[in-house]
């Protein structure tokens, strides 16, 4: 039976050991197993979050095998692939499907500009090489590429398992174009935190977030309450979380994540340099948002 890859999309951070910096696999498994006992519907390591840009190949290689083994086929598995080289990219590709990822997740990223005929090559080669479903992402404030919702459109028509869209550019109006340009029959996913309610309503079949890591059941509830039409208990839901995605955001991903984890409790490390743990004022911040969340994880 294929996967199903709709609602809440968790992505774990990338825990590093403070003995030796190196992936330490049982905070990974640990921080995986809170997030499906939780409810996630989709598991979805080494985006972003899981600081995937500063991994050597072992350390990538490490993490994506203790991710799908500590998920174990409980929820479907999203492995992000992203690197600068196409050839890189299709080997951690080739690796996701033959360790069991259910699908994996494909960000250009770019020092020089690409033009839209290499972005394209660049998901035909990796495509050419797997036979499991490819989400595209846009996220042009990271990568450095911006794909417009015409060649994302483009993209999954011309490529057979090019089948998703994560789009987090923060602009809701290229979701409601990738609605109108397909007929509504591509899966398109929010990766803005801050537009989680508008994309759901806009149609978005899932929220690529890492907010579970620290406040899972607010963001399971609002999926909920928009699933069976009770849009008052989800715009209430949202804004009582809206300062904490806020927060999350502005503060980076990895250091706000793993600030959030030691407050609870887990400690998994520092975020890889050039990225900063959060600085005293900002933690106390974080401590004070998630003690005022329903469901966080810090009380």
């Amino acid at each position: 039976m294929a996967a199903e890859f709709r609602g809440i999309i968790a992505y774990p951070i990338t825990p590093f050991s403070r003995t030796d910096g190196s992936v330490d696999t049982g905070k990974l498994t640990a921080l995986i197993d809170r997030l499906v006992d939780a409810g996630c519907h989709v598991i979805a390591p080494l985006g972003s979050t899981g600081e995937c840009a500063y991994l050597d190949d072992t350390e990538w290689h490490t993490a994506a095998e203790t991710a799908l083994r500590a998920v174990a086929g409980r929820v479907p598995t999203i492995i992000g692939v992203s690197d600068l080289t196409t050839d890189t990219a299709v080997r951690r590709a080739v690796f996701a499907q033959q360790a069991g990822a259910d699908a994996v997740m494909v960000l250009p990223v770019s020092y020089w500009k690409l033009a839209e005929r290499e972005i394209a090559r660049h998901f035909r080669r990796i495509a050419e090489s797997i036979d499991i479903p490819i989400m595209a992402y846009n996220n042009p404030a990271t990568s450095g590429i911006d794909m417009s919702p015409e060649f994302l459109v483009e993209l999954v028509a011309q490529i057979g398992n090019v089948t998703m869209i994560k789009e987090s550019s923060g602009d809701i109006q290229r979701m409601h174009r990738i609605v109108e340009l397909s007929g509504d029959r591509i899966p398109f996913f929010n990766g803005s935190n801050p537009l989680a309610l508008e994309a759901f309503l806009a149609g978005a079949t899932g929220w690529c977030t890492a907010t579970p890591c620290l406040a899972p059941q607010p963001c399971l509830e609002l999926y909920d309450m928009v699933r069976v039409g009770d849009y008052a208990a989800a715009r209430r839901i949202f804004y009582e979380l809206l300062p904490l995605l806020r927060f999350i955001l502005t503060g980076g991903l990895p250091s706000t994540v793993k600030a959030g984890l030691a407050l609870d409790g887990m400690d998994v490390g520092d975020p890889r340099p050039p990225l900063l743990p959060l600085p005293p004022d900002a933690l106390e911040t974080l401590r004070m948002l998630l003690s005022h969340r329903t469901g966080a994880l810090v009380g």
